[in-house]
């Protein structure tokens, strides 16, 4: 076992966006040496890291040559170049995510057949390699509408996502290798954190709640616990972790899930990293999911992943109406509420419904922690310096 404390032992990161500055909060935490790698020479986790490479994700020499000096290798974003990993992996680097998981996550068209092939519950999809295929697809098939487009490769927060109602809507799309899948009548959407580490230790998180900006198909809320019943809880905990089972990931696993009229659960779709979904464990649970994806991939014993009390996450994203040198309005008036703490991701230009941050509320009734995030929500506005 590696010494990874106060040591030589470096953790390589590819990519350095705000999830990548969280998990550093942790790094630091355990004084573990850390390299990010990411394009962006501003890019949140700059500032936290021991070593910052500027370069591309997806281009195979970068990767290889990032990685020559790190003991093990891990990610906080998909886009990355998956044979990079498995040339790494093949020469005894430690890579986590492995290359074969990843390469099932990042294409929608291969995660959804992978459901379907594994017997995992999910709603029925259809794969296109382009756009003439899916109009003649739906020509021939009036009567599909309502269906969910979504592009194979490459959509984020709500990017590469659409309700498409009648044939003019799928004209208007891009042409690219997509799916279409059915518009699922849910009450609600949750998700189930997943901890994997690679020694075949798991642990799951309890279930969320998470509530959808209806324009920008963003998450807007996250609250846990979930309000569902417990049966309904477990049966979600439980088709979570058969989900990682099955993908055979080692980290954290994000599984989005449908709960639908009938109280079925599906999953909707996956990632493979700390997500959205977990931010409220920061100071929400016993082990936030930063350190926890660090205890899975380093091979450490797995925390606990307890809530202490209730808690409700809100994103913070730019306000539609601004663009230019971010101004976070009010916050000092979100501070004094009870239980609010705000996370600043390190973003300098705010605009429409980028990620900026997030706060988290923390109280004993999860419908208390719901209206502050209200009043939060309300009153912290991300707006920028030249219209304030």
């Amino acid at each position: 076992m590696y010494n990874y404390f106060s040591s030589n032992f470096t953790l390589g990161i590819l990519g350095g966006g705000q999830l990548g500055k969280m998990l550093l909060n942790e790094t630091r935490k355990y004084d573990i040496k850390t390299k990010v790698l990411d394009p962006n020479p501003e890019a949140p986790s700059a500032i936290a890291c021991n070593q910052f490479v500027c370069g591309s994700l997806l281009d195979y020499k970068t990767v290889m040559q990032f990685a020559e000096d790190v003991d093990v290798l891990t990610i906080e974003i998909e886009a990355v170049n998956i044979e990079a990993l498995r040339d790494l992996a093949q020469q005894g680097k430690k890579v986590y995510p492995s290359a074969e998981t990843l390469a099932v996550i990042q294409n929608k068209q291969i995660q959804k057949d992978f459901y379907k092939n594994n017997n995992i519950a999910t709603s029925r999809h259809f794969n296109f390699a382009s756009k003439v295929e899916l109009v003649n697809h739906l020509k021939a098939h009036p009567n599909l509408f309502p269906q969910v487009w979504k592009a194979a490769t490459g959509g984020y927060d709500g990017k590469g996502v659409q309700v498409i109602k009648n044939l003019d809507d799928a004209k208007q799309l891009p042409d690219v290798a997509c799916l279409l899948e059915d518009l699922v009548d849910f009450k609600t959407e949750l998700a189930v954190i997943v901890a994997r580490n690679s020694s075949g230790e798991v642990k799951s998180y309890p279930v969320v709640e998470m509530e959808f900006h209806p324009e920008a198909n963003q998450v807007e809320y996250v609250l846990c616990p979930a309000r569902i019943s417990d049966e309904i809880a477990q049966k979600a905990r439980d088709l979570a972790e058969e989900v990682s089972s099955k993908i055979k990931h080692v980290g954290l696993l994000a599984v989005e899930l449908f709960l639908t009229q009938l109280n079925d659960v599906l999953v909707n779709e996956v990632a493979p990293r700390p997500h959205n979904s977990g931010h409220f464990s920061i100071e929400g649970s016993y082990t936030n999911q930063f350190e926890q994806h660090l205890r899975a991939v380093l091979d450490l014993p797995l925390g606990d992943t307890s809530t202490k009390q209730a808690a409700v996450m809100v994103n913070l994203v730019g306000d539609e109406a601004f663009e230019g040198n971010v101004l976070y309005k009010n916050i000092e008036h979100v501070m004094s509420l009870k239980g609010v703490t705000p996370h600043i991701y390190g973003k300098k230009f705010t605009r429409p419904f980028r990620k900026m941050g997030h706060v988290t509320i923390i109280n004993q009734s999860i419908e208390q922690a719901r209206e502050i995030a209200a009043q939060v929500k309300s009153q912290l506005k991300v707006i920028a310096h030249e219209n304030a």
